[in-house]
């Protein structure tokens, strides 16, 4: 287990006790991410996999509508997950903890297509 993974699950840890009102921070913070796209969560995704033989992007970019429709998608799996957190067990920091725990690589390739990344 790296550093980043630690940090994540302790953050998810937090949210998970603020979940249980009607707000998911985790997926407002996600949703912000996939609008915004930071520079800081690509490096805290490169360093979540740091130590594990993922799949590499290569230099070039995907095209516009190929990124435009991996944001609508996330935006959208993210919205659904905020409406099903309204209820009062949250969903998205168990959601996350099997993510940070797992690296599963299909969570970093659609990272890379949001972020325009070609894979």
């Amino acid at each position: 287990m790296n550093t980043a993974q630690l940090k994540c699950l302790a953050v998810f840890g937090l949210f998970f006790f603020i979940g249980f009102g009607p707000v998911s921070p985790g997926c407002l913070i996600g949703m912000f991410i996939t609008a915004v796209r930071p520079n800081w969560f690509w490096r805290l995704i490169t360093n979540l996999y740091a130590n594990l033989p993922v799949l590499q992007t290569s230099n070039s970019t995907a095209t516009e509508s190929f990124t435009r429709q991996a944001r609508i998608k996330a935006f959208l799996c993210l919205l659904g997950l905020f409406i099903i957190d309204i209820a009062p067990v949250p969903v998205t920091p168990v959601i996350a903890f099997g993510i940070i725990l797992s690296r599963p690589d299909w969570f970093y390739r659609v990272t890379a297509r949001v972020y325009g990344l070609a894979i």
